[in-house]
């Protein structure tokens, strides 16, 4: 089918300009008719995606397919496309957002333009993982700033100014230095056609910025770049600050898509980005990345144990598990780039309904502080029974897909430095730690707090959500080929170019 990619990409888009355009009033009616169509757009554009992948797309083909390409605004190009590793992001992204937005079932508050933002969001980061044009990529990455600052910023919390501003300049900041580097790629290699720039070789002989000689020269810059930029959006170690912030403000759909799929966008840049386009500089930071990445696991896990909101512990959480990420991108091995996909898949369905599970109690006693709670199993047995699944499932637990991400990051890891795997391991154990401290605060003990004695168990919408997160969970945890087998032979091809250009500049070093 022609144009696949664009009608799955923007399907959402359409759904909101529907509702822009035909919806009118306020009332209980309009307000239903609004979460209808936004929750019949999700699905379809799933459904759609879901085709596309068993139909067809070739997982035995490494590059790209489903491509389309015409000239876009003043000369520049549009062109998408997906491989094998794009197309689960793809997946990932279709379907979660029909049980984000049954999580935006209870709103009240501007219904019709809350609908719109997330399905002008859905289409937005859609597009970041088809764009196979620079242009295109950074202004949809850039321009998927903007419905979620306006999510947290409108229907978040009591601090939600705040923590929309900061999410957004920390975010917008990083990307500034990025839009520089594409500049000069575009300068250096006459094109914005990532599939070209993957072939090109960018310059990796040292030179000399304001009296500092910089090993890896031009390549190096770029992935400097490059690299302010995913490492805010992933968030890093130290530029993770305002994850923690924009959680707690945000409202339970904000939380799950902000946690659930604006993150990957980090770690996505670096698998299409760092990796392939600037292998010599790649090489020569990994133990630096690598570094962060685990004091990111150790000092948030830290952290988490010390915090009194739900929110912030689960978000702190994200920031350790996306340094497993980060850590197994650049072992630059194929156990490391295997884990670091699966992890980021693995984390879209554990967070999301860990903080699904969050607002859950929340919609009912509207407070996250963790003091408030104790003894839930008693009077929410199913939601105690799931809540502990997915609280495991985040610890790593075999069995769940939580723990093939962590081993293979982990093996990775050991394969390029035992000390940076050793670190990170003892991360793992700090994640039982608070994980298992949270859940016995909040569900298990006596229910002595009389706000508690009448709260009500999940009801059927909530069981609705939950399940297919629980479903995806167990069925990556036991069969993990269903991922492996897809993102294979393209984890294979970047490894393989990566490997020989980095071969090609030792001997070229060497020559001189």
């Amino acid at each position: 089918m022609e144009n696949l990619l664009s009608i799955i990409t923007f399907l959402p888009m359409l759904g909101a300009a529907i509702l822009v355009v035909f919806l009118r009033g306020n009332d209980d009616y309009a307000q239903r008719n609004a979460k209808i169509l936004a929750l019949v757009t999700t699905l379809a554009t799933f459904v759609i995606s879901a085709v596309a992948l068993i139909s067809e797309f070739d997982p035995s083909n490494p590059g790209f397919q489903l491509v389309e390409e015409r000239t876009w605004l003043a000369g520049l190009t549009y062109k998408m496309g997906v491989d094998g590793i794009s197309v689960l992001f793809v997946m990932l992204t279709t379907f979660l957002m029909p049980i984000v937005i049954g999580a935006c079932w209870t709103v009240t508050t501007r219904v019709k333009e809350y609908m719109i933002l997330f399905l002008v969001l859905e289409s937005l980061m859609l597009a970041v993982f088809c764009a196979l044009d620079l242009v295109l990529f950074y202004v949809v990455f850039e321009a998927g700033l903007i419905p979620m600052f306006l999510i947290v910023g409108i229907w978040g919390g009591k601090d939600r100014v705040y923590a929309s501003f900061k999410f957004f300049l920390y975010t917008l900041l990083g990307s500034v230095l990025m839009l520089v580097a594409m500049i000069a790629m575009w300068m250096e290699a006459g094109t914005t056609d990532i599939p070209t720039l993957l072939n090109h070789e960018f310059s990796y002989a040292p030179m000399t910025v304001l009296g500092f000689q910089i090993m890896g020269g031009l390549q190096t810059l770029l992935f400097l770049a490059f690299f302010a930029s995913f490492a805010v959006k992933m968030p890093m170690w130290p530029v993770h600050t305002w994850l923690p912030d924009a959680h707690v403000q945000a409202p339970t759909a904000g939380s799950v898509v902000l946690a659930a799929i604006l993150l990957k966008m980090g770690g996505y840049g670096f698998l299409r980005f760092s990796l392939p386009m600037f292998p010599v500089a790649s090489e020569l930071l990994a133990t630096f990345v690598m570094t962060l990445s685990v004091i990111a696991i150790i000092y948030t896990s830290l952290v988490a144990l010390m915090q009194k909101d739900m929110k912030k512990l689960i978000a702190y959480s994200s920031v350790a598990h996306m340094g497993f990420v980060t850590m197994g991108i650049f072992a630059l091995n194929k156990q490391g780039l295997d884990g670091a996909i699966y992890q980021m898949l693995s984390h879209g369905f554990i967070s999301g309904a860990l903080f699904l599970g969050v607002g859950v109690i929340y919609e009912r006693m509207h407070t996250r502080e963790i003091d408030a709670y104790g003894g839930l199993v008693i009077r929410m047995p199913a939601y105690a029974l799931i809540f502990m699944f997915f609280t495991m499932a985040n610890v790593g637990l075999p069995g769940t897909s939580g723990f093939v991400g962590e081993f293979l990051t982990l093996i990775a890891a050991f394969k390029a430095n035992t000390w940076i795997a050793f670190g990170a391991t003892s991360g793992v154990i700090l994640s039982a730690c608070y994980a298992l401290w949270l859940y016995r605060r909040v569900v298990f003990g006596d229910l002595i707090k009389e706000s508690l004695k009448t709260i009500t168990d999940m009801d059927t919408r909530e069981h609705l959500m939950m399940a297919p997160l629980v479903i995806m969970t167990i069925l990556l945890g036991v069969y993990p080929a269903l991922v492996l087998d897809i993102i294979g032979p393209s984890v294979d091809a970047l490894l393989e170019n990566v490997t020989s250009a980095q071969a090609a500049a030792h001997a070229a070093m060497a020559l001189n």
